[in-house]
């Protein structure tokens, strides 16, 4: 199964997700705090981080960041008290992959991280792209290249990226994104798609006008003839 690093300064959260997550199979490791979870990525490999936001010595954001320097690719999904929609920005931003709201359920939780393993653990090993003009998607790699140059994406940029252009040409529902992309039933609103919208459009420059906004529908990805 996965090796998960739970990063929170409270102990009772850090065993009540280390004990539903073993039973699921995985190796669990804890870091108290951003520095120590920051300390652990330089020495050890994780395939999926949970990381609270509000923490002593180095918040999770901060924490992101400089993980982000050693593993650009590593599922984060933050723990937060915090509600508001900047906070949501920042972190997708960062690469962060999905947010749980404490008081959370940890069954919801285990779903969450099951699916993002299941993306991103079930990566094929062949050497399939998919090719738009100048820009060259390696599904092995899991890289975007425009103009031989490395595109930076967040792990679900990419994700978001690639079903768009699979399915280039058909009109595609908020619901039918969030589903596959997000990879269960979504619990939150729909800003958190139009946010990575925006995040994808602007890291993907010229790129950008290849995704139709459908208003009141969702999105679609249109080749130019």
């Amino acid at each position: 199964m996965a090796r998960l690093l739970i990063t929170d300064d409270e102990p009772k959260i850090r065993e009540m997700i280390r004990k539903y997550a073993e039973h699921e199979g995985h190796t669990v490791f804890e870091a108290a705090d951003g520095m120590d979870a920051v300390d652990k990525c330089r020495t050890d490999t994780f395939d999926l981080i949970i990381m609270d936001v509000m923490m002593p010595n180095l918040d999770g954001f901060s924490a992101v960041r400089e993980i982000r320097r050693e593993d650009p690719h590593v599922p984060v999904i933050m723990l937060t008290a915090l509600g508001q929609e900047y906070d949501r920005l920042h972190g997708f931003d960062l690469g962060v992959d999905d947010y749980v709201v404490k008081p959370f359920s940890i069954r919801e939780l285990m779903m969450r991280i099951q699916a993002i393993l299941k993306r991103t653990q079930g990566v094929s090993a062949g050497s399939e792209h998919l090719i738009v003009d100048t820009m060259d998607i390696d599904l092995s790699a899991r890289t975007v290249k425009i103009d031989g140059e490395r595109v930076s994406l967040s792990p679900k940029e990419y994700e978001l990226l690639v079903y768009l252009v699979k399915n280039a040409g058909i009109a595609l529902t908020r619901e039918q994104i969030l589903q596959t992309v997000w990879g269960y039933d979504f619990f939150g609103d729909d800003r958190t798609l139009d946010t990575h919208i925006k995040l994808l459009r602007r890291n993907i420059g010229e790129y950008s006008r290849y995704i139709v906004t459908l208003r009141g529908v969702g999105y679609r990805f249109e080749k130019e003839d």
